[in-house]
């Protein structure tokens, strides 16, 4: 055990953040996201949300402030009426987290999906809410 570290950080995870470097890019991927198919890394966190992964892991993870945009998430599809609220509670946390932050990348669905296979790990949620995969660009301290 360690001081201060979030019981929903894994040792697992932790390993992971902590091998990663600049440039890298980390999925938080919702239940619906085919993160066994796509991820070279994939880490469990079954049972969790995606909201209260994103605040613990931006309690370490320094976002990329060399890009315009260090979070990015999938756009809806064209016709489908679906409107994210989880968007605004991704915004509140990362606001909060005192990184540098203007606005999301919206990434096109099969985009994301070609993105994500590239990223350095994909991280398996029980998010049930539509939309709600995330990418994060690691930065330096």
């Amino acid at each position: 055990m360690l001081k201060n570290v979030p019981a929903i950080l894994s040792p697992e995870l932790m390993k992971v953040l902590m091998e990663m470097g600049h440039g890298d890019e980390l999925v938080l991927a919702d239940g619906n996201f085919p993160a066994a198919s796509v991820a070279r890394r994939l880490v469990r966190c079954d049972g969790h949300n995606v909201p209260e992964l994103l605040e613990a892991v931006l309690k370490f993870f320094p976002l990329d402030t060399f890009v315009e945009q260090p979070v990015a998430l999938m756009s809806v599809v064209p016709g489908d009426k679906t409107k994210p609220s989880i968007w605004d509670t991704y915004r509140t946390i990362v606001k909060n987290s005192g990184e540098r932050f203007s606005d999301f990348e919206f990434v096109e669905r099969f985009a994301f999906y070609e993105r994500a296979k590239k990223a350095y790990a994909v991280v398996a949620t029980s998010e049930k809410a539509l939309y709600a995969n995330v990418i994060l660009k690691k930065g330096v301290l």
